[in-house]
């Protein structure tokens, strides 16, 4: 019997890959930020000048000054940058071999509130994103449903299962740590393929789910849709199966361990590579003597849904540096008038803009909501799982005239504030 998957499959220009096998490249320099979409206001813990050991608090938050960000190595502190407000932009880190490592007691973390102080006292809870809205979760919120992805189908990702190759008992054990958190089910979602946990090991509310190998059946936005979506009094969490396990090894160890599994690739490059790096690493760092000559960009996430960065975002596992192109002059407004309407162009419905949701809703009506600001109808279709990454394979269809992303980060703000007031 045929099966075909839904998505999509991108032909994605990239460059040759080297090694299969990991090595690990800690940057120079690092960068300590917010998750994206969230503006934080934090206290620094840590004056510029400071020498901090790897997993060290730099800053709180000044609403919940028990949540901390940490130093993803040993290092000190070159700058600290806030905007007005207080509000966190980067902290900047020089790395220092040979400093020290923070450990973390770990005797309460068998009950709720000392996981929540552990998680939140060792830099692991903005790892952390929630649905509707996406950032990290409030303190005390309680999820209804927790979603670990151990699967992306991102263009050029790193396979997660590569990640946990060697770490299946860290991984069972964050598993059941995150049971705590939450009173409905804890689904482990990856590719078909050999089981992340031995059979019989995933008890009570978890269950392993299987999605698709094309893109984008391997993003949260779609399987929390699909599976158990976000509502405005039903927060949903997402993390990525690697910060599971990296959970599992605090419980046992008492360190976080700070590296993680990034993919380096883009056309930009020579040779593409799999390196295990820190959260925040400089993307320059990263790409040195691996780049062609000529100019590039460099990119935090996928060529689908990344973004142009200095350091490696929160969440991002993929470092994408791609040629510049250049940009084209400015049309002359008589070419343009003739060219283009003053309205946005119309979206036409097609099987790619199916595709490229997954055939998990009826696109055109979702893209009409959006565009509509019909906040309504969009709720009804289920905008309240998603964000902008959910979103990004559309907008690349649709050749990103129609600006799905900001569309939809503009109607989630428009309804996060309708409901505070």
């Amino acid at each position: 019997m045929l099966r075909f998957d839904p998505g999509l499959t991108l032909p994605v220009p990239a460059a040759p890959q080297g090694a299969g096998v990991p090595e690990v490249v800690l940057t120079e320099e690092a960068g300590v930020r917010a998750p994206l979409g969230q503006a934080l206001r934090v206290t620094p813990l840590v004056a510029e000048g400071d020498l901090v050991a790897q997993g060290a608090p730099v800053a709180g938050l000044r609403d919940a000054p028990g949540i901390v960000f940490v130093a993803p190595m040993p290092g000190r502190v070159a700058r600290i940058g806030l905007k007005p407000g207080a509000r966190l932009t980067e902290i900047v880190l020089f790395h220092e071999a040979g400093g020290d490592v923070l450990h973390h007691a770990t005797g309460e973390a068998g009950s709720e509130p000392g996981l929540r102080h552990l998680m939140q006292a060792a830099g692991i809870w903005p790892w952390l994103r929630r649905r509707p809205f996406g950032g990290m979760p409030e303190g005390d919120e309680r999820p209804v449903a927790i979603v670990v992805m151990a699967a992306d189908t991102r263009p050029q990702a790193p396979d997660p299962r590569l990640a946990l190759a060697g770490r299946e008992a860290a991984f069972r054990r964050g598993l059941e740590a995150l049971g705590l958190l939450t009173d409905g089910p804890v689904l482990v979602v990856a590719e078909p393929g050999a089981a992340l946990v031995e059979p019989g090991a995933l008890r009570g509310r978890m269950r392993a789910v299987s999605c698709g190998a094309r893109h984008p059946q391997g993003l949260a936005g779609l399987r929390i849709h699909d599976l158990c979506p976000a509502g405005l009094e039903a927060p949903v969490w997402d993390i990525h199966a690697e910060d599971v396990a990296a959970l599992g090894d605090l419980l046992d160890t008492g360190v976080l361990p700070m590296t993680r599994l990034v993919s380096v690739a883009g056309a930009a490059l020579r040779e593409g590579r799999l390196v295990r790096t820190q959260p925040g690493a400089d993307l320059r760092g990263l790409t040195h003597r691996l780049l062609k000559p000529g100019a590039h960009r460099l990119l935090s996430g996928s060529p689908i849904d990344g973004h142009a960065a200095h350091w490696l975002a929160p969440r991002h596992r993929q470092v994408s540096a791609l040629p510049h192109d250049g940009g084209r002059g400015a049309q002359h407004w008589l070419v343009a008038a003739l060219t283009r309407s003053a309205s946005p162009r119309p979206v036409i419905p097609t099987a790619a803009l199916t595709q490229a949701f997954g055939a998990a809703l009826p696109a055109a009506a979702f893209v009409r909501a959006l565009s509509a600001g019909d906040d309504e109808m969009a709720m009804k279709l289920g905008i309240l799982s998603f964000l902008e990454e959910d979103i990004a394979l559309a907008d690349y269809v649709l050749g990103g005239e129609a600006e799905l992303a900001l569309l939809l980060r503009g109607m989630l703000e428009r309804i996060r504030k309708e409901c505070a007031a």
